[in-house]
């Protein structure tokens, strides 16, 4: 296939020059044409002239001189303007000459500007150059169109695994949160070189729409209103940038205070798609968002059983961060069995004491079975209510967040919840930033274990971004009941998830896969056993738990301190006692007769050990 390719290449070149040579030879000998007829023009007409000059010389004797210097100084004009005239034409021939010869240099070095750019073989050279200008712009135009229509960007395409889909990387002014570790293995990085001028292009060029039917100073947009945004680079199609910015109130005559424009629920969101084709950048989409007061509603959806200390501190932060500060939530607890049911239900009450209106905003939903992720979401899915007046009561599709009671979330994430969402067209499956255990990353430092709001810190030392868990996700129901949501026949720990996410990757529904710094899960003890709620894990399901187990619980350095903390101590010691030999160079070293643990021992003891306590916790 690639021989006839270059056959048929090399033969359109071969056609291209014989064409081009076919021009450059008709230029040439129109030239000689041009000369000759202006020599023969010429000619003729001085000869008239002499002889005209001679018969009245021969009637009229007295004039002969006269007439004779009135035709040598006509002649001489006339020669001169011919001359100009021919000098003129034979420049412009050369330069089209010159343009010829350029583009046959080009269709030489690079064949494949024969099938992308169209050639018009036109015999009139007079406009090859102007129609060259207007086919190329239009090629150009037509192959930016195709590049906006082939990516994923305003729709999503069928893949055939999870594999394939491109993940978006997170980013602000001056950070960078990228999916792609890359070298340094950074969650979080500030943006340098060509990627900070990538995405400043970007920027400069949402500016440049946002501000194209602005007429007033106010009216501007600048690098300050932008909030944050999204990209991917598509290898075939190009980078796509989802950006937003805190919308300009045109209509607003008085300034705001300071105070309420640093919040981010005082002002609109304008989200602008741009996208780098391989070639200039083009404004694909303008979307606004509206305040606080009209937002969509999300509806949490939270299926427990038991941890009844956990769901409480879980209910302290849903009620300062949900209900005091976003106001646009409702929270469905599906609570399965009957231990704890008291106690979750008192902690709910306790919460609608405080203020009657969070009674509209909380509901619970207790079923006497064995805990089922799967069953539990999609039956809080069917349960939602919805009593958005400002949408109507008519309307049926509710916006759904599927949450864990481990998992602590930002007002900020919420927007975002609802910025990446739309029913049949996109839902949102962030990377949740997942913290490593406390009592490993700062009580083995010799650091005083922080609360917990203050552990909320992304670093390579805190956590890991946890792009293997699918569970915490925004979606509408409809599309929710369209994929047949969860497989309820999964029991134990696992899979559905991941079940549900590779529905979305196959179908046309666009998936917004991205770090979020608003979303953060916290550690807890996994137990991985054979048996999990009186059901047998399969041996996948198992495997599954002790990876999330080992990577959950610290970083690859802080492992290998704990695995050889015992070699650590007797490094320590036998530095301490060269230390005091070398001060104290008369006190004799007494060695101990017991043997030190080797490397190998040490590991053991420790496999021992976590061993003997999963053992107890599993019990």
């Amino acid at each position: 296939m690639s021989r006839c390719n270059e056959k048929h290449r090399k033969s359109l070149i071969r056609n291209m020059g014989v064409t081009l040579l076919a021009r450059m030879l008709l230029l040439i000998s129109s030239v000689t044409l041009i000369s000759l007829l202006a020599l023969t023009r010429c000619g003729l007409s001085g000869a008239a002239l002499d002889s005209g000059i001679m018969e009245e010389a021969a009637i009229q004797p007295v004039k002969a001189s006269a007439l004779r210097s009135n035709s040598e100084s006509h002649h001489a004009m006339l020669m001169i303007q011919r001359d100009e005239e021919n000098q003129q034409e034979i420049a412009k021939l050369k330069a089209e000459i010159k343009s010829l010869k350029l583009e046959l240099f080009q269709l030489k070095n690079n064949p494949s500007l024969i099938s992308d750019q169209l050639i018009p073989l036109n015999p009139n050279a007079s406009t090859l150059s102007t129609q060259n200008s207007a086919s190329n712009l239009l090629d150009c135009t037509g192959y930016i169109r195709r590049q906006v229509g082939n990516a994923e960007i305003l729709h999503g395409l069928p893949m055939n695994n999870e594999y394939e889909l491109i993940p978006f990387n997170h980013f602000t002014f001056s950070r960078v949160y990228p999916i792609d570790l890359g070298l340094g293995k950074r969650v979080v990085e500030k943006p340098i070189g060509y990627k900070r001028r990538d995405l400043l292009d970007a920027l400069n060029r949402a500016l440049e729409s946002l501000n194209k039917n602005a007429t007033l100073p106010n009216q501007r947009y600048t690098l300050d209103d932008f909030i944050e945004g999204i990209y991917r680079n598509e290898p075939v199609t190009g980078t796509q940038y989802e950006l937003y910015f805190r919308t300009k109130e045109i209509n607003n005559k008085t300034n705001p205070s300071p105070a309420s424009s640093s919040h981010h629920n005082d002002h609109g969101t304008t989200k602008i798609i741009v996208m780098r084709p391989f070639a200039p950048l083009q404004t694909i989409q303008f979307e606004r968002f509206p305040k606080t007061a009209e937002k969509e509603i999300i509806h949490i959806i939270l299926p427990l059983s038991g941890r009844i200390s956990t769901f409480q501190g879980f209910m302290e932060k849903f009620v300062k961060i949900a209900l005091k500060n976003d106001r646009r939530v409702q929270l469905t607890v599906v609570y399965f069995g009957e231990d704890g049911l008291s106690d979750a239900r008192q902690i709910m009450k306790r919460i609608i004491a405080q203020k009657s209106a969070y009674s509209s905003n909380l509901k619970l939903l207790a079923l006497n079975e064995t805990f089922s992720r799967a069953k539990g979401l999609r039956v809080g899915a069917e349960q939602v209510w919805n009593e958005d007046k400002s949408r109507g009561k008519n309307n049926k599709d509710v916006l759904l967040f599927m949450c864990d009671v481990d998992v602590v979330f930002s007002a900020k994430f919420l927007d975002r919840c609802r910025w990446n969402t739309k029913p049949s067209r996109k839902v949102y499956y962030p990377v949740v930033f997942s913290l490593y255990n406390p009592h490993v990353v700062y009580t083995l430092q010799g650091k005083e274990l922080p609360s917990e709001t203050d552990q909320l810190v992304i670093s390579r030392d805190t956590g890991f971004w946890r792009d293997f868990g699918y569970g915490m996700t925004c979606q509408y129901r409809s599309d929710f009941l369209k994929v047949r949501g969860f497989d309820e026949e999964i029991v134990g720990w696992g899979g559905e998830d991941v079940m549900l996410y590779r529905k979305y990757v196959r179908s046309n529904i666009k998936v917004i896969r991205t770090t979020d710094p608003g979303i953060f899960h916290i550690w807890h003890p996994k137990v991985c056993s054979g048996t999990q709620n009186g059901q047998k894990l399969s041996a996948d399901q198992y495997r599954a738990c002790i990876r999330s187990r080992a990577l959950n619980e610290a970083s690859h350095p802080q492992l290998g301190f704990l695995a050889f903390h015992d070699d650590l101590m007797m490094a320590n010691q036998t530095e301490t006692s060269q230390n005091i030999n070398a001060t104290n160079p008369h006190i004799v070293e007494i060695k101990s007769t017991k043997k030190q643990p080797s490397t190998v021992q040490a590991t053991k003891n420790l496999r021992a050990k976590l061993s003997s306590s999963t053992t107890k916790k599993s019990t």
